[in-house]
C-alpha cells in the first residue's frame, strides 16, 4: 500500500515507469474497495443472515413446545451425559425414563437427559418437542441468532477485504514478470559481448 503516495509523486518523475503508475492505482483501488465495499458486503451478508436467523427463530418457536415431563426411573448415567448447549461440560445431566404429554395430547415416554442432579421418581422437568411429542432441540434464541448474524457479516467484510488484496497482489505480481521479461529481452538485444572493446559500445 506504501504505492499509494507514489502517484502523487510519481506524476511528473523522468524516471517513472508505467508500471510504477499502475501498481499505484492498483493500490489505491484495493485500499478504496477494502475501506468502502467491504464493509458494504458485510452489512448486506448481516442484514440477510438476520433476516433468515430471526424467521427460523419465529418458525421454531411456532413448531417447538415446552412440556412438563415426569421421571419414571433413573437410568445409568453415561460420561456422555451433558448438555451440548450448555455453558460448561460440567453441567452434568442424568438420564431417565420419563413420561410427557405432547402439544396434540397423546401420552410418551422415552430415555432423556434431565436437568436434574438426583432425579427421583415423580420428579418434574421441562423438555422441548415438536407437535407429536418427539423430542427436539431447543428452539434458537433471538440474542444467539443475533450474534451469528454479526459474525457472518464480519466474516463477509474480512472475506472481501482478503479477496481484493489477493487480487491486487496477483496483478502486482504479473506486472513484475512483464517486467522481469522486458528487461531479459532488452539484455538479450544488447548481446553476448556488451561491454567489450571494439564492440561500439
Amino acid at each position: 500500500m506504501r504505492a499509494i503516495g507514489g502517484l502523487w509523486r510519481w506524476r511528473h518523475n523522468p524516471l517513472r515507469r508505467r508500471t510504477d503508475l499502475a501498481e499505484a492505482w492498483a493500490a489505491l483501488v484495493a485500499l478504496l474497495l477494502i475501506v468502502f465495499v467491504g464493509p458494504l458486503v458485510g452489512a448486506l451478508t448481516g442484514q440477510i443472515a438476520q433476516d433468515t436467523l430471526q424467521r427460523s427463530v419465529r418458525e421454531q418457536r411456532q413448531a417447538r413446545h415446552l412440556v412438563t415431563a415426569t421421571v419414571v426411573r433413573k437410568l445409568d448415567r453415561s460420561p456422555l451425559d451433558t448438555d451440548p448447549e450448555s455453558s460448561s461440560g460440567r453441567d452434568l445431566r442424568s438420564r431417565v425414563a420419563a413420561d410427557w404429554t405432547a402439544p396434540d395430547g397423546t401420552a410418551r415416554r422415552g430415555t432423556v437427559l434431565a436437568p436434574l442432579a438426583d432425579p427421583r421418581r415423580g420428579d418434574q422437568f421441562t423438555l422441548w418437542t415438536d407437535a407429536r411429542g418427539r423430542i427436539v432441540a431447543r428452539p434458537l434464541d433471538p440474542a444467539t441468532a443475533t450474534t451469528h448474524s454479526v459474525l457472518a457479516g464480519v466474516g463477509a467484510a474480512l472475506l472481501t477485504a482478503g479477496l481484493v488484496e489477493a487480487g491486487r497482489r496477483l496483478a502486482v505480481w504479473r506486472m513484475v514478470l512483464r517486467r522481469y521479461a522486458r528487461w531479459d529481452r532488452a539484455w538479450e538485444r544488447a548481446g553476448p559481448d556488451w561491454g567489450r572493446t571494439g564492440t561500439g559500445s
